[in-house]
């Protein structure tokens, strides 16, 4: 899938019980992460349903542990692995990625680079869950990619100024993102 379908399923609610977000761009990993960490869930269920880990300071054996809860009064449990590049059973998660349990939402973010789908692993992920794969964006596409970011806020910018800002902030989307929403605070809905 790719991120703009990822975002609009989440949005109709149309949930999966795996996604495996992985690649070398940051930010849609981030983004997708933090729109299923904020909108699956309301205020009140986040606290006995929604789990957040990081790869260094976890094992397999307590993400499926965790995994194979079921939601208290909830439709849907969240777990959502951040820093996944760290962990060092990543592997291991084979028998539940297998298996998994629809009521439950895992999410895997492993940054840094592309994770081998090849794998026995990788080719479980593939069949039961959502696999995307957060690609970098080339000098070229950030200008247009500024000018959609701001289209999206209700905001538009002349095609030299964002060739401007992209020179001047380079392809780190999260970086760019930050200085826009910054930009953007000052500016009412239609400049």
């Amino acid at each position: 899938m790719t991120f703009p379908e990822i975002l609009k399923s989440l949005k109709q609610k149309q949930y999966k019980p795996l996604y495996f977000l992985h690649g070398d761009e940051a930010y849609f990993i981030d983004v997708i992460s933090d729109c299923i960490e904020n909108e699956v869930l309301n205020e009140g269920e986040r606290a006995f349903n929604q789990t957040i880990v990081y790869g260094k300071d976890v094992d397999h054996l307590a993400i499926v542990d965790t995994a194979r809860r079921y939601p208290m009064m909830a439709q849907h449990q969240v777990l959502i692995l951040k820093e996944a590049q760290d962990m060092k059973t990543l592997k291991d998660l084979q028998t539940y990625v297998e298996k998994p349990l629809d009521s439950t939402i895992l999410v895997i973010c492993h940054k840094n680079g592309k994770y081998n789908l090849n794998s026995k692993f990788g080719k479980a992920i593939q069949a039961n869950g959502v696999v995307f794969e957060s690609k970098r964006l080339y000098e070229n596409q950030i200008p247009n990619w500024i000018q959609d970011y701001l289209r999206d806020k209700k905001l538009s910018i002349r095609p030299e100024a964002s060739a401007l800002v992209a020179e001047y902030l380079g392809t780190d989307l999260s970086r760019v993102a930050n200085e826009l929403d910054k930009m953007a605070i000052n500016l009412a809905p239609g400049n």
